[in-house]
């Protein structure tokens, strides 16, 4: 549908709908594939390495010592991290092992 319907059209078109049918095509498009998921890569440096090391926004920013909005910021390429933080992303992305050494130790 492209546009609103309302009123007396909008019940026309209710009446019409057999929603079981809806739903049944909707399971049977999933099933047949049709419902595949895309995972969405991480495009700046602090959010490829937080998702390389596998801690929540709050975790990897206490790690860094930095607020958590920072990070947020950092990640929603808002703002950038100064050159320390940035080689420690670095650092974190390349040998993820490491932070997760830290985050134990903590």
């Amino acid at each position: 549908m492209s546009k609103k319907l309302s009123g007396k059209a909008l019940e026309d078109y209710e009446k019409k709908r057999d929603i079981w049918q809806e739903v049944t095509d909707g399971i049977r498009e999933i099933k047949a594939g049709g419902g595949r998921r895309i995972s969405v890569e991480p495009k700046t440096e602090a959010a490829k390495a937080r998702a390389r090391i596998g801690l929540s926004q709050a975790q990897f920013a206490s790690l860094l010592g930095v607020s958590k909005r920072t990070l947020e910021q950092w990640e929603q390429g808002r703002r950038e991290p100064s050159g320390s933080a940035k080689m420690l992303l670095r650092i974190a992305e390349a040998h993820p092992e490491v932070l997760k050494e830290m985050v134990a130790e903590n």
